[in-house]
């Protein structure tokens, strides 16, 4: 136990292991021991088996749920196990062989249990009576060192750190019995001029391009797993995103836009730009919001006259979407029955049929009297982007082949392909001219913490520096409005998913006084935002406008990275903008729990 401990310390912290390792975990592995030779007196040799089994499968959840979200899991994420079929690929892709051996002894031990004269001589061996006394004094003793632990490191901040100052082991159980009742916000305190105090912007009467799309058709894509460092990116001569690269030059494209998803990902993402609210503190907003009455972007347009439609290849009971659109408002949704089993990779229909079927849909929308609101999401550019061969469009240099990086670029390539198809299809129908359309990356789609050596540098050659947690969240917006009397241009203030529901009302001439939203419009917030950051960075993380500010046990110890990425780690985040971004973070909590509920039990 203790090697399998080493193991999973090297891969989750960063200073790796060390001779407190032991101090740390090793007292909770003998307190299930001693209950084990305490209450045992048959088929212990089973017991500790199984013992050891539930403590390796601990630590091997943690080492590869690190390996993707960068987060320590814990028992709350077992409600995401029915997740983990459907993205199987993406869990092989990310194991490292040598992680297996983590579970060598329990083969072991296990073939020599059903060898039946050895199990004979072992059972007989283990099942002699051990000096209760020595094991009450050696029970004791680790409980003591595992309250020592704990105790003093319960008001850490960051999650990891948590988890490093307690011990894999005691903070795992440190979650199961620290969980106690959020204290909530009033809900009558809860209000626009509260929460834009708290945010420190001011309320603008005469916003700049109110209603330059009035009336017009709004089409919002989603891009999977798309970061920003694509665009305008060339590897040797290959232009990566050729499509989205023209898109940016010729409108409003925003290159300081970050993601704001959690445990839910894709399906967090549809919640925070629909709603936006920020993600729940654990779980995905599908499952932890979905009974909700949501203040949502379909149905502030429902107001205006608009019909409303999500198209998405998967199953909706995925992630529980069905019950989120239903709580959003959506009109329609269109799923795996819709699009069909055709051309499918991963588990829907690729882009090029999610977008000929929605293109085809949509001309019928828009033979009615009435604009349309379609959200429409792109899934096949999804990881770990081991595309078909029939899908891989460009080649990439011999040192880009067989990496993560390397699949990422070519996955990416041909879902730019597939939305310039999708755009010329849109063009042709005549739905393009009339529409506002938005486009903007879903999540992050090369996390540091899945990344090896050599990806590491293929990412420092293509930023011709360090790749940062600053550039990971990094995702790209591109505002597309036809026929307006906006010029092309590059936005350089800060913004967040949440930001997009104001922005999008704004262009579209529709109020949102009346609803209650954390985001900002940010054609006309352009001087100050504040973006708080949960799941993927430690809690307490958030964006300023100058940088991003990871939280250590509180703010004294946290980390500071300049959102310009020269590597100036200047301190330009205060200790109010950290109680801020959790004010902000609990107002939201408390707002969303305030809500009735949309259906009855």
């Amino acid at each position: 136990m203790l090697i399998k401990s080493y193991l999973a310390w090297t891969v989750i912290f960063e200073g790796g292991p060390s001779w407190t390792t032991m101090l740390k975990e090793i007292p909770f592995v003998l307190i299930v021991y001693c209950l084990i030779e305490w209450f045992a007196s048959k088929r212990k040799l089973l017991y500790y088996l199984i013992a050891n089994l539930t403590l390796t499968s601990i630590l091997f959840a943690v080492i590869m749920y690190y390996k993707y979200y960068g987060v320590i899991v814990t028992y709350f994420a077992l409600a995401q196990v029915n997740q983990v079929t459907a993205v199987k690929n993406s869990v092989f892709s990310l194991m490292d062989p040598y992680f297996l051996f983590i579970y060598i002894d329990v083969v072991i031990l296990a073939i020599l249990l059903f060898r039946r004269k050895k199990s004979q001589e072992w059972k007989q061996k283990f099942n002699r009576k051990e000096n209760r006394r020595v094991v009450l004094a050696l029970l004791t003793c680790s409980l003591a060192i595992c309250l020592f632990n704990i105790m003093p490191n319960r008001a850490s901040m960051n999650e990891i750190v948590k988890a490093e100052q307690m011990g894999i082991l005691n903070y795992e159980a440190y979650t199961i019995f620290s969980n106690k009742d959020v204290e909530y916000i009033d809900s009558n305190e809860i209000t626009q001029e509260k929460i834009e105090t708290v945010k420190g912007v001011k309320t603008i009467h005469k916003p700049l391009l109110n209603g330059t799309a009035k009336g017009k058709n709004l089409i919002i894509i989603q891009m999977e797993s798309m970061q920003n460092f694509l665009v305008n990116l060339q590897v040797e001569g290959t232009e990566i995103t050729p499509v989205f690269n023209k898109l940016v030059k010729e409108n409003s494209y925003f290159n300081h836009f970050y993601q704001q998803v959690g445990q839910g990902n894709t399906s967090d993402a549809e919640f925070v730009v629909n709603t936006s609210l920020y993600i729940p503190p654990r779980g995905a907003a599908t499952q932890m919001y979905a009974g909700k009455e949501l203040p949502s972007l379909p149905k502030l347009l429902k107001q205006e006259g608009y019909d409303s439609a999500t198209f998405h290849t998967n199953v909706v009971e995925f992630w529980n979407r069905g019950e989120l659109y239903k709580a959003i408002g959506f009109d329609r949704f269109y799923d795996a029955k819709f699009f069909g089993e055709e051309d499918t990779v991963f588990f829907g229909a690729s882009d090029t049929m999610l977008y000929k079927k929605t293109a085809a849909e949509l001309g019928t929308m828009a033979e009615k009297d009435n604009p349309f609101y379609a959200h429409v999401i792109a899934m096949t550019a999804h990881h770990p982007y081991t595309l078909p061969a029939e899908k891989q469009l460009i080649n990439i240099p011999e040192r880009f082949e067989n990496t993560l990086v390397g699949d990422y670029l070519v996955a990416q390539n041909y879902a730019d392909h597939a939305l310039g198809e999708f755009i010329e299809d849109l063009k042709q129908r005549g739905i393009w001219e009339n529409s506002l359309v938005v486009l903007y990356g879903d999540h992050l789609g090369l996390p540091i913490y899945s990344l090896d050596g050599n990806e590491k540098d293929l990412m420092a050659e293509i930023y011709g520096r360090e790749y940062k947690y600053t550039d990971m969240i990094n995702i790209p917006l591109v505002v597309i409005n036809p026929g307006s009397d906006s010029e092309p241009a590059v936005y350089e203030q800060l913004g967040g998913q949440v930001d997009l529901l104001p922005t999008i009302s704004n262009l579209l001439g529709v109020s949102i006084d009346k609803q209650l939203h954390f985001g900002q419009d940010l054609y006309n917030q352009n001087t100050y935002n504040i973006l708080p950051q949960r799941y993927y960075l430690p809690s307490g993380s958030f964006l300023s406008s100058q940088e991003l500010f990871l939280s250590g046990s509180g703010f004294e110890d946290g980390k500071h990275f300049s959102l310009s990425g020269d590597g100036n780690t200047k301190q330009e985040t205060t200790e109010d903008e950290f109680e801020r971004a959790l004010e902000l973070l609990k107002l939201s909590d408390s707002y969303v729990n305030s809500l009735p509920n949309w259906k009855t039990e």
